[in-house]
């Protein structure tokens, strides 16, 4: 017997089957005469640029702000938004622009970096601004902190560092070398030595922790403390965790000054 199927033609293939590609959907009843396929095409997502770091530069040396920009352009994570020359533009230029990180002269026309960090911390707090200077005295730098300055870099330290510093301060850090940091203590040390005394409390800090807070007010990394105290680093910064909780601070600077402040050291 033959089988079912012998002599039977076999159906022909649809045109419209025939054009569809792999890499093409198409709807034969939606056709209705045109000349070719619909063709559905899949969007692709749009990948997303990361957020940049808007920095206005303040400098009234022109070679300065030429190099800051040269600098940190080749970071793409970087947008140099602005440049001033003055402390009134760059007041202005703060203002409208509204960077993320001013990096500020000390020294300039008009008014200086010291005015400017004022009336920023008045009028624009979020901004977050770093003094490049060759040499500024101690006690302007306790008074800049005071009111919202948030990092301090030194003409003349490698640049590569500047870099660093900028994300640091991005970040809601302060960015002060150690040594700065050791003099900047000393220096408050003997400012607040002429005030009353205040009451003293311990904050609920245990013995091992007020030992590592003096020990961050003289500058120490966590690796020399846990050297001079015969601890591991990992406690050392158990300990730091625990006192940055307990005084309500969130870096090493914040601690230092809190604990010079309330007669922790």
């Amino acid at each position: 017997m033959a089988p079912l199927h012998a002599g039977a033609q076999k159906p022909k293939e649809s045109n419209e089957v025939k054009a569809a590609s792999a890499d093409t959907i198409v709807d034969v009843r939606l056709k209705n005469g045109r000349s070719e396929p619909i063709q559905a095409s899949i969007p692709i997502a749009e990948a997303r640029t990361p957020e940049r770091i808007r920095i206005l530069i303040v400098d009234d040396h022109p070679i300065v702000r030429d190099g800051l920009r040269a600098l940190l352009s080749a970071h793409p994570e970087f947008k140099i938004v602005g440049e001033a020359e003055d402390g009134e533009v760059a007041l202005r230029l703060a203002t409208e622009l509204q960077p993320d990180v001013l990096l500020l002269d000390f020294s300039m026309p008009k008014k200086s970096g010291l005015e400017v960090v004022r009336e920023l911390n008045r009028t624009c707090p979020r901004i977050r601004t770093i003094l490049i200077t060759a040499g500024v005295q101690k006690a302007d730098i306790v008074t800049m902190l005071q009111h919202g300055l948030r990092g301090l870099f030194l003409k003349g330290t490698p640049t590569a560092l500047l870099v660093k510093c900028v994300r640091t301060v991005y970040r809601g850090e302060f960015w002060i070398g150690r040594e700065t940091v050791a003099d900047l203590m000393d220096l408050l040390a003997l400012t607040d030595g002429a005030h009353p005394a205040r009451s003293t409390r311990d904050f609920g800090l245990t013995p091992r922790e007020r030992e590592i807070v003096r020990l961050i007010v003289e500058g120490e990394t966590n690796k020399a403390i846990a050297q001079r105290l015969s601890i591991g680093e990992d406690t050392v910064k158990h300990h730091l965790t625990s006192s940055f909780n307990k005084t309500g601070t969130s870096s090493r600077l914040e601690l230092a000054l809190f604990a010079l402040d309330h007669r922790l050291t």
